[in-house]
């Protein structure tokens, strides 16, 4: 080796560095908490139990509510519910694969006296409770156990290269090498972590074979599956309507909702409805990916608006961030080492690492907004009326 410098020869456990980058990058990443390490490059996890409060009724026939088998799933024996903006309260008295039968528990008012005259094409039925006998053995005394399901991510190797030829290092207009050194490990990091917030949004899952690199997959390949509540705007501006209604559809799953992940563009359109009642936290020096909190009038609590530049202007997306977090590959995280050949003029270090995402309760968690119409447009016509 031709330059010499104090930690040469010396493999160095940057993980601890990138996790402070990643929280202060201002773009999705940041909603990545760190998880236990992967065990393997397929990385099984288990979701939360997370139970929705409403179900979707197709149709409903003399009292027998047609429902998916996610929904059913969600019902017992003695489960009592209300027809969404309406008091008559129902109890189920019994739950198939695809539907429930219900009869009227307590008209409450309602207009809806008997079950037959509930509308023959069904809506939305909100989970009041179950009631629960006493002396049960698992809740309801029904044989029905729900176990927390497994998903799985591969893991994907990411590299970055630190290279200070042996001109930079003889000027030394940064000090010595160790300094010049950690300056460009720090760009390198930085860089490294907006790859990282691409393939959390972009990504596919493919597992690591023989002639097949492994790959992490993000968001839309997660979110875009069928079951995950998507709502289209139909070139709709993003307003206050469209952000409550995924707001109550990520409530409906057992969600909470927190965060509204868009463009730059879009967050100006929304931030623009919301002027006269956006809460700008004093503690936030940094803005673009905590721009401000506005309230959800859904349950009253604040959800922040995230503008995130990789985002496509056209989505937006209801986000519970408790879904999210990054698992380094067990004895794989993030470190650099010396790369530097034999003759080089120069000093090379590679930093390298393996880790994937998880994604918990994608389904009840995040709700995606299509089809906007273009942040350009609306805020041409916001200047303009």
């Amino acid at each position: 080796m031709l330059y010499n410098y104090s930690f040469a020869n010396r493999k160095r456990d940057l993980s601890d560095v990138m996790a402070t980058v990643i929280k202060d990058e201002p773009r999705f990443i940041s909603n990545f908490r760190t998880a236990p390490d992967a065990a393997s490059a397929k990385h099984e996890y288990l979701e939360d139990l997370l139970t929705g409060r409403s179900v979707s009724a197709g149709a409903v026939s003399n009292g027998l509510l047609t429902l998916a088998g996610a929904d059913a799933a969600k019902l017992k024996v003695g489960t009592l519910l209300a027809l969404k903006d309406d008091p008559a309260l129902f109890r189920v008295t019994q739950v198939n694969a695809d539907s429930a039968a219900v009869e009227i528990a307590a008209i409450n008012g309602s207009e809806y006296s008997t079950v037959s005259a509930l509308p023959a094409e069904g809506g939305k039925f909100i989970i009041v409770s179950t009631p629960m006998s006493e002396g049960t053995s698992n809740g309801d005394g029904e044989e029905n156990y729900r176990l927390s399901e497994v998903e799985w991510n591969a893991t994907q190797i990411f590299r970055k290269e630190i290279v200070l030829s042996g001109t930079s290092l003889a000027v030394n207009l940064y000090g010595n090498a160790d300094n010049q050194l950690n300056r460009q490990t720090a760009f390198a990091l930085a860089d490294l972590a907006r790859d990282l917030n691409r393939v959390a949004l972009f990504g596919r899952r493919v597992e690591a074979a023989a002639n097949t690199r492994g790959e992490a997959g993000g968001l839309y390949f997660f979110g875009t599956r069928p079951g995950v509540p998507v709502i289209d705007a139909a070139k709709a501006k993003l307003d206050s309507f469209i952000i409550n209604d995924a707001a109550q559809m990520v409530l409906g799953e057992g969600g909470d909702p927190m965060q509204i992940l868009c463009s730059p563009g879009q967050a100006r359109v929304i931030s623009n409805e919301y002027r006269d009642r956006i809460q700008i936290l004093r503690s936030d020096d940094r803005r673009g990916a905590y721009v401000a909190v506005i309230v959800n009038e859904i349950n009253g609590k604040g959800m922040t608006i995230m503008a995130d530049p990789d985002m496509p202007d056209g989505d937006a997306w209801l986000l519970d961030t408790n879904c999210f977090a990054l698992a380094n590959l067990s004895g794989r995280a993030i470190s650099d080492m010396d790369a530097t050949p034999n003759g080089f003029d120069g000093i090379r270090r590679v930093a390298i690492g393996e880790l994937t995402f998880e994604f918990k309760n994608v389904k009840q968690r995040c709700c995606r907004i299509k089809n906007l119409l273009a942040s350009s447009d609306a805020i041409a016509a916001l200047r303009s009326a």
